[in-house]
């Protein structure tokens, strides 16, 4: 999907009068389906009855912005166009109507008040007046969640975890340059390969890699080279591996021992080279060289000095920009040319994300994301002097990032994320090309993407997927309109069997609006069920909306599942991010805390039954979950998670060295804070942990070293504590083979139901 880089957002706010408050004890009578509070008969206006709706039949009890998208979607155009004035029975029947989704070809108020009395929503009034109070409306949204809960809370049929973790099928489809092949992976030997299909052939694709022991990381053409990316068990040291269309010969053009690399420009219009960076002189940098992907040949184009993260190439394929950085402060440097030294273009000052893209056509601008002197990152572009033009931002998130069509010089669009993925464009014949397909689909924009295209932007690779679908490619003739199926992802998954994912946000103790999602088991009443937390890795880093296999295995297993963006999270601006410097174990984890309680709080978790699982970050937060609040958690899962702070530190991969002062910055320097990062790692901590455990490790993890599992899991044995340990010696950050991912999934499955569904 390599033409498909970004996503942010555009929150679209409806202007009305001031908002009302609305009392806890209308919030729970809201969503209280067999009791109700007796309110005053006083007259409701339509800005309290929408508040009061999106707070009784949605899960956006924090962020107001959300709250105000949603009240856009159920007050259209000019209706209610003072929302001071008292609402009227059939103004409330078309809001409620549109809110549950039974939206039909209702066009008048009367026949959505028709809707509205044949769904029962205004049973047990007891006047039949347009008109409604206070108890009115509150009646009036317990029926709605009547409708919106009849689900018969008879759940689903059971779908097996080898349905939900094997290889899915073909996926990753791309155009060779020229746009006449196809490439795909897909599995072979139970591991994924580059396959190559011809266009408008009718010949079976032709496997090109034979890899047995590890999964194709990535793949890539350099003219009419297929290139592809592969690591050894794990160890994260990625070679770039060139390969014939039949697939007779297969060549490392990297062969070099505990090196990894990385791609920085297909040089286009450079015969049969392309740039890279690589750690082959120096294990903590990278420098950048020229590899000829016939011969394998390397040749030397700039030295790392020791403190460059980052390197950028102009449109002539000459280095001519580069990151320096300690970690936490930095510059953008610039040269004219290769031949000149790099002098200072922009400082990065702590807190500052400052992302070079692409130089335009002319390479007299440069194409960034930037978040200097702003909360916010934007889409920025630079002169050669630093001025800055500002070309797209948000005032809610991050721009997530763009898309940079290098033949036109133009930015075609900005994409953003909220609850979901959103758009904002810069071409408009783009925008109609793009909606013209979405709509083919019949799709949201939410769940359509555009994966690649040909030079001529002519043939396109798109995509769908949801919350319920894995996703489906096609592909895409603007000349004849012509749109053709190329695969569905694991087809034998149907997406009326899955589970949806919903968008929540709700207040920290502190005041912090976090989002985040809350997945329901299907036909199950959201009522007192089992329920997992599932913090993220990273932790810089956020969860998004979309499919995700495991939680829903989770889901098909009756499982509620919670994801929430904690500080420290992504896509929310500096400040937040930055709230969680220093927080692990402390706020970061009370964020968590927090979010468990507000579903409990809701009626949605059972408080007896929660599970925590997470990997990477997500691991420590497991862990610290289970030391710091020892009673909230009722069974746990570690993978591949930290234990000890010091330990974590003093082990992170050579080539993370240009980011150490970052880690101290946001996690904690083992000297200066050592009181801090003691109290904060759970391995000291062993005592408090009373929720049985079930750890899982990869032997070759270069992030999280096995030691961090292997401590917490020793710590707690020697305590007499049964600790169920899972290890793979031919993994890494994470279980990627096929086999270890069906065995890490049962043995979980089995371990959380004997905890949690007793």
């Amino acid at each position: 999907m390599k033409k498909r880089f970004l996503t942010a957002s555009l929150a679209i706010i409806l202007t009305t009068s001031s908002v009302y408050p609305i009392s806890m004890q209308e919030v729970r009578a809201a969503n209280e389906t067999s009791k109700l509070v007796v309110a005053q008969e006083e007259s409701i206006s339509g800005q309290e009855f929408l508040e009061l709706a999106v707070t009784a039949l949605t899960f956006q009890h924090g962020s107001e912005t959300m709250r105000q998208q949603i009240i856009k979607k159920w007050v259209q155009g000019e209706e209610l166009k003072d929302l001071s004035l008292t609402i009227k029975r059939d103004e409330v029947a078309r809001i409620l109507v549109r809110a549950l989704n039974k939206e039909e070809k209702e066009t008048t108020l009367a026949e959505y008040q028709e809707k509205a009395n044949k769904l029962g929503l205004f049973n047990g009034l007891s006047t039949s007046e347009n008109l409604i109070s206070k108890q009115d409306a509150i009646k009036i949204l317990n029926n709605a969640n009547n409708v919106k809960n009849s689900v018969g809370n008879v759940g689903v049929k059971e779908i097996s975890v080898e349905d939900f973790m094997k290889n899915p099928g073909n996926f990753g489809y791309e155009l060779s340059p020229d746009g006449n092949y196809i490439t795909f992976a897909s599995a072979w030997e139970n591991r994924s390969n580059v396959f190559v299909k011809k266009m408008n052939d009718a010949s079976e694709p032709v496997r090109v890699s034979s890899s047995k022991d590890r999964d194709i990381a990535g793949f890539f053409w350099k003219d009419d080279t297929l290139l592809y990316l592969k690591d050894n068990g794990g160890d994260e040291n990625f070679h770039i591996y060139s390969t014939t269309f039949n697939g007779t010969e297969e060549k490392d053009l990297t062969p070099y021992s505990n090196v990894t690399v990385g791609l920085l420009s297909g040089l286009q219009g450079v015969k049969d080279e392309i740039l890279i960076m690589m750690n082959k002189e120096d294990a903590t940098v990278f420098d950048v060289y020229k590899l000829n992907v016939k011969t394998g040949e390397t040749t030397h184009v700039a030295k790392n000095p020791g403190n460059i993260t980052s390197w950028l190439a102009d449109r002539d394929g000459n280095v001519r920009m580069a990151v320096a950085s300690d970690g936490v402060v930095g510059t953008i440097l610039y040269r004219d040319s290769e031949k000149d030294e790099f002098k200072p273009f922009i400082e990065i000052e702590a807190g500052d994300e400052v992302t070079p893209l692409a130089f335009s056509k002319d390479n007299k601008h440069i194409y960034a994301t930037s978040n200097k002197g702003r909360d916010k990152v934007e889409v920025v572009k630079y002169d050669l002097e630093g001025h800055e033009e500002v070309i797209m931002s948000n005032s809610e998130v991050d721009v997530s990032g763009v898309l940079y069509n290098a033949e036109q010089d133009k930015i075609l669009y900005g994409a953003y994320l909220t609850d979901k993925v959103h758009y904002q464009f810069f071409d408009d014949n783009f925008e109609k090309l793009f909606r013209k397909i979405q709509n083919k689909l019949g799709v949201s924009e939410s769940e359509f993407g555009i994966n690649d295209y040909n030079k001529e932007m002519t043939k396109f690779i798109v995509s769908v997927s949801s919350d319920t679908v894995y996703g489906k490619y096609y592909y895409y003739d603007s000349t004849t309109d012509e749109l053709t199926e190329l695969a569905t992802l694991s087809p034998w998954l149907n997406p009326e069997e899955l589970a949806e994912m919903h968008p929540i946000s709700y207040k920290s103790r502190d005041g912090l609006t976090i989002n985040g999602y809350l997945t329901l088991p299907k036909n199950k009443e959201a009522k007192n069920l089992p329920l997992i937390v599932n913090p993220h890795g990273g932790p810089w880093a956020r969860d998004m909306w979309g499919f995700n296999p495991e939680v829903q295995l989770l889901a098909n297993r009756g499982y509620a599942v919670l994801q929430v963006n904690f500080r420290s999270s992504t896509g929310y601006g500096k400040e937040f991010l930055q709230a969680g410097n220093k927080q692990w174990g402390l706020k970061i984890q009370d964020d968590i805390t927090d979010g468990v309680q507000w579903a409990i709080e809701q009626g949605i978790a059972d408080p007896k039954r929660i599970g925590i699982y997470g990997a990477s970050f997500g691991g420590y937060a497991t862990l610290a979950g289970i030391t710091y609040t020892p009673d909230l958690y009722a069974a746990a899962v570690d993978y591949v998670g930290v234990s000890n702070i010091f330990t974590l530190l003093n082990s992170i991969p050579p080539y993370w060295e240009t980011m150490r002062n970052m880690f101290y910055e946001r996690v904690g320097n083992p000297v200066e804070d050592k009181e801090l990062l003691t109290a904060a790692s759970p391995v000291f901590h062993a005592d408090k942990i009373k929720t049985p455990l079930f750890v899982a490790q990869g032997a070759n993890d270069p992030r999280v070293n096995k030691a961090e599992s292997d401590q917490i899991v020793e710590a707690l044995r020697a305590r007499g504590v049964d600790v169920e340990y899972m290890l793979k010696d031919n993994e890494g950050h994470g279980f990627h083979n096929e086999e270890n991912r069906i065995e890490f999934y049962n043995a979980m499955l089995k371990f959380l139901d004997s905890h949690l569904k007793k």
